[in-house]
C-alpha cells in the first residue's frame, strides 16, 4: 500500500500527475463531485440556518468505497482545482472519507508540470473553509431559487421549466435586446464617397459628414459639379499598437468564438483537456498576470526566435473587480511547444491561440505611421477625408495578427489640385443593436458582474435546453437603397436592393422566454435585476474572504424572496399567458384570444370558464401574439379541416399540432411538412397515408389475436402490447416467437419509470 494518496477530480489529471510523483504516491480520481444535494425535495433546513443536507451521489458510492480503502493507513493529499468548486470537492472528500479538513493536506497548482507538482507538495495547506462557505452559499441560493420558483413556472407557464439567478438574467438580456431590435426605427442618410485622380494615382476619400436626405445629397452634387478640389492639409503621425493581455476565461471564450468559431462550451471542453494533459495553465481564471518564471521563459523564447528588438516585458493588471479563481492568466506551460495535438486539430488550434496571445503580450508594440489628408472644395464648406496607415515595424503582430493590411496613400503635396473621377452619394440607414452571440453574451454578463466566466458555458447550454433561447440564423429582408453618382459632369440616379437584418449563429429568445421574463420581472424583480445579481456575486466574494457569514447572507435574501413566492402562486394563468383579445368570431360570437399555451403560442376561441370547452389552434406561420390579426386567426380556427374519406370510410383530417402540420386518418398521424393543412388536397393526403401504411407494414414481424405484436424498431426487434414494450435479445429469432413467449417477455420487462415533479416548499 502507498504511503501517500493523492486525490484529484479527473482521470486525465490523475494520469498526468502520476508521471511526476514517485512510487510512494498513489493518484486516484474522485470523478468530480462525490456529494451533492439530492435532486428530490429541497434538502435545505430553512428553520436551522439553511443547513444543506448532502448525500453521496448513487453513481459515486463505489468510487467513495474505493477511496476509503486506499486512504486507510495513508497520508491523504487533496489536489482538486484551485477555485471554489475545487475547494468544495476537496471539502466533500474530507466529509465522505471522515478526514479533518483542518489537518488534511491540500495542494494546488496552476499547471500540471513536474516543477509545479513538486512545489505544491513542498507547500501544502489545508482546506479553505471560507471558499467552501462561499460555495455553499451559492449552492443553497441556487437551490432555493430553483426549487421555489420552478414549480410556479410549471403550473403557470409550462412543465419542465427552471429559473436561476444567472440563467434568468441571461434570458432577460437576450429578450430585451430582441425587443429593442423590433422597436428600432431606422433613419436614413447619405454617405458621400469620392475617387480623385492625384497625378495618375487613385485617391479614395469620404465626406466628413453625412447628409440628411436625398434633397441635400442632390444639392451637394449639383454644387460640386464644377467645383475645384485641392489638397488642403497632410497630417502624418506616428502611432503604436500594443498587444493585449493574456487570456482570462472570459476573453478566451470570446476570442475563440471570433477567430475559430467555437462555442463557449466547446472552448471550455478543449481547454480542460489541454490543462489536464499539462499543456496550459488552469483555464478558470479572472487574472491577467503571469508568473515570474513564465515571464523569463517568454523573454528567452522571443529573443532567441525573433531578436531582442521584438521583446518588451509587461505585467498586466487584473481589471475585473474581485477577481477570483486562479492567480495567473491562461498560458502554455512551455513556450517552446508550438503545437500539442496532431490527432485533434481543434484542440491544437485553441492551444496555438493561447500560445500566441500569451507570447505576444511580452512582445514589442507594432509601429505605424498614420496619415490623414483633408481635401477642400471650392464651392462648399465641407471637406473630404482620406486616411492611410503604414506598418513600419510589426512587433507583436508577427505572431498575433488580425490587423488590417497597409492602407497606402500615393505621394501627395499640400495645395495639390485633384480631379474628381467619380463622386457617389449612397443611402445608408442606422442599424439596430446587434443580437447576442454566445461570445457577446459572455462579454455582457462579465461587464455587469453577473455570474462567473467558469459557469457561462453551462448557463448558455441550459437556457437553450429549456427552450428559452435558440441559437439560429436569421434571414434578412430586402430594402431599396438609392444612389446618386456624379461622373463626367453628369448626375445619374439608381436604386439597388440591399439585404438587412441577416444574422448567423445568434441567440434568439423564444416566446417562452418573453412570457417567463415578464412573469419574473413582475413577481421576482430581484432575481432578474442586473444590479441585484451582481451584488450577490460581491457578497459571495465577501464570504470567500471571510468578511461575511454565509447562512446570514442567505437568510437576508430569503426573508425578502419567499413572500414573492406566495404572491406569484396566486397569479392567474390568463394573466401569465399574456392573453390578447383579437376580436369576436362572427359566427359563434365567441371571443378569440392569442395567448401562450402549454406548448407555445396558441389561438383560443371561447372562455375557459364557460361550460363549452374552448377551441384551440396554432398561430399562423411568421406571426406573433402581438401581431396576429382576426382574419388570420379565423383561417387557423377552421382547422381541423375535413379533406374526405378513405375507401374504408375513415375521415381524412388536416391540422397543425405540437410538432407541425399533419394528416390524421383514424389513429394514424402523418406529417405533411412542408405542405400547408389549409391547402393540402385529398389526393395528396391519400398518397402520404398509403406511404405510411407501407412503412408501418415493414415494421410488423408478427401479430397475435390477443393484440400482442412483434415489431422491428430503430434499435432492433421488440414485443409490444398497448403502451408496454419488451426488448428481444440477440439470441432469439423474433420470427419464431410464440404468443406465450412474447407475453412472458412483456411480463419480465421492467416497468417504465415515472417522472416525479418537485414539490413546492411553503414554510
Amino acid at each position: 500500500m502507498s504511503k501517500n494518496l493523492v486525490i484529484v477530480e479527473s482521470p486525465a489529471k490523475a494520469r498526468t500527475i502520476t508521471k511526476f510523483l514517485g512510487k510512494d504516491f498513489e493518484v486516484k480520481s474522485s470523478f468530480g463531485h462525490i456529494r451533492d444535494l439530492p435532486r428530490k425535495d429541497l434538502n435545505i433546513d430553512i428553520e436551522h440556518d439553511f443547513a444543506p443536507h448532502y448525500e453521496i451521489s448513487p453513481d459515486k458510492k463505489k468510487v467513495v468505497s474505493e477511496l476509503k480503502k486506499s486512504a486507510k493507513g495513508a497520508e491523504v493529499w487533496l489536489a482538486s482545482d484551485e477555485d471554489r468548486e475545487g475547494e468544495a470537492i476537496a471539502w466533500h472528500l474530507t466529509q465522505a472519507l471522515k478526514l479533518d479538513p483542518l489537518k488534511t493536506k491540500r495542494i494546488v497548482f496552476h499547471e500540471i508540470t513536474k516543477p509545479a507538482i513538486e512545489d505544491a507538495v513542498k507547500h501544502p495547506r489545508t482546506v479553505d473553509l471560507n471558499l467552501v462557505d462561499s460555495y455553499q452559499a451559492r449552492r443553497v441560493l441556487d437551490r432555493l431559487v430553483g426549487y421555489e420558483i420552478s414549480p410556479i413556472l410549471w403550473r403557470k407557464i409550462r412543465p419542465g421549466l427552471s429559473a436561476g439567478r444567472v440563467q434568468s438574467v441571461g434570458v432577460r438580456l437576450i429578450t430585451e435586446r430582441e425587443r429593442e431590435i423590433l422597436a428600432f426605427k431606422p433613419t436614413g442618410s447619405f454617405k458621400i464617397n469620392a475617387n480623385f485622380d492625384a497625378d495618375g494615382h487613385e485617391l479614395p476619400a469620404e465626406l466628413s459628414k453625412k447628409l440628411a436626405d436625398v434633397a441635400e445629397a442632390k444639392s451637394f452634387l449639383n454644387d460640386v459639379q464644377n467645383a475645384k478640389f485641392n489638397l488642403d492639409t497632410i497630417d502624418k503621425k506616428p502611432s503604436v499598437r500594443n498587444p493585449r493581455a493574456p487570456f482570462t476565461t472570459s476573453t478566451l471564450q470570446q476570442e475563440a468564438a471570433q477567430r475559430l468559431g467555437y462555442s463557449v462550451k466547446q472552448t471550455m471542453t478543449l481547454a480542460q483537456r489541454l490543462y489536464e494533459n499539462g499543456h496550459i495553465t488552469y483555464m478558470r481564471t479572472d487574472s491577467t498576470t503571469l508568473s515570474a518564471l513564465s515571464l523569463q521563459a517568454a523573454e528567452k523564447y522571443i529573443k532567441e526566435e525573433f531578436g531582442a528588438k521584438y521583446y518588451s516585458r509587461r505585467q498586466y493588471k487584473t481589471t475585473t473587480q474581485n477577481a477570483q479563481e486562479a492567480h495567473e492568466a491562461i498560458r502554455p506551460t512551455e513556450f517552446k511547444k508550438t503545437e500539442v495535438s496532431l490527432e485533434n486539430p481543434q484542440e491544437d488550434k485553441l492551444y496555438q491561440l493561447i500560445w500566441q496571445r500569451a507570447l505576444s503580450s511580452q512582445m514589442a508594440p507594432a509601429q505605424l505611421e498614420k496619415t490623414e489628408v483633408k481635401i477642400a472644395i471650392s464651392s462648399r464648406p465641407e471637406i473630404f477625408l482620406a486616411k492611410g496607415e503604414v506598418l513600419l515595424f510589426d512587433g507583436f503582430l508577427k505572431i498575433y495578427g488580425g490587423g488590417k493590411d497597409d492602407m497606402l496613400l500615393p505621394v501627395l503635396t499640400k495645395g495639390q489640385p485633384l480631379k474628381p473621377l467619380q463622386i457617389t452619394a449612397s443611402e445608408v440607414y442606422s442599424r439596430p443593436p446587434a443580437r447576442y452571440s454566445e461570445a457577446a453574451l459572455v462579454k455582457k454578463l462579465e461587464e455587469l458582474g453577473i455570474g462567473r466566466p467558469s459557469t457561462y458555458a453551462s448557463v448558455i447550454s441550459t437556457v437553450q435546453t429549456r427552450g428559452y433561447v435558440e441559437k439560429t440564423d436569421v434571414s434578412g429582408s430586402e430594402r431599396p437603397s438609392r444612389q446618386l453618382t456624379l461622373q463626367n459632369g453628369t448626375i445619374s440616379e439608381s436604386t439597388k436592393m440591399e439585404t438587412i437584418g441577416e444574422d448567423s449563429n445568434k441567440l434568439m429568445p423564444t416566446h417562452l422566454a418573453e412570457v417567463t421574463t415578464d412573469f419574473l420581472e413582475k413577481y421576482f424583480p430581484g432575481i432578474v435585476d442586473y444590479e441585484f445579481t451582481a451584488h450577490t456575486e460581491d457578497e459571495l466574494d465577501s464570504i470567500a474572504s471571510g468578511r461575511q457569514v454565509w447562512n446570514k447572507m442567505v437568510g437576508s435574501f430569503y426573508k425578502s424572496f419567499h413572500p414573492s413566492v406566495r404572491e406569484a402562486g396566486e397569479a392567474s394563468r390568463k394573466e401569465v399567458s399574456q392573453a390578447r383579445l383579437i376580436g369576436q368570431d362572427p359566427k359563434t360570437k365567441q371571443p378569440i384570444y392569442a395567448r401562450f399555451g402549454r406548448y407555445g403560442p396558441v389561438l383560443q376561441r371561447g372562455e375557459t370558464e364557460d361550460e363549452e370547452k374552448p377551441t384551440f389552434a396554432p398561430l399562423p406561420p411568421n406571426t406573433k401574439i402581438e401581431t396576429v390579426t382576426l382574419e388570420q386567426a379565423l383561417e387557423m380556427l377552421k382547422l381541423p379541416r375535413l379533406l374526405g374519406r378513405t375507401s374504408d370510410g375513415e375521415e381524412i383530417k388536416a391540422n397543425i399540432g405540437r410538432f407541425g402540420p399533419y394528416v390524421q386518418v383514424g389513429k394514424h398521424f402523418i406529417s405533411i411538412k412542408p405542405l400547408d393543412p389549409r391547402t393540402i388536397t385529398e389526393s395528396e393526403a391519400l398518397k402520404l397515408y398509403d406511404a405510411k401504411l407501407k412503412q408501418d407494414a415493414k415494421r410488423i414481424i408478427l401479430t397475435f389475436p390477443s393484440g400482442i405484436r412483434v415489431l422491428q424498431g430503430p434499435f432492433g426487434p421488440y414485443v409490444n402490447e398497448g403502451k408496454k414494450n419488451a426488448r428481444i435479445s440477440k439470441d432469439i429469432d423474433p420470427k419464431k416467437l410464440t404468443e406465450e413467449e412474447s407475453r412472458k417477455l412483456l411480463e419480465a420487462a421492467p416497468a417504465k419509470k415515472r417522472n416525479f415533479r418537485r414539490k413546492s416548499v411553503n414554510k
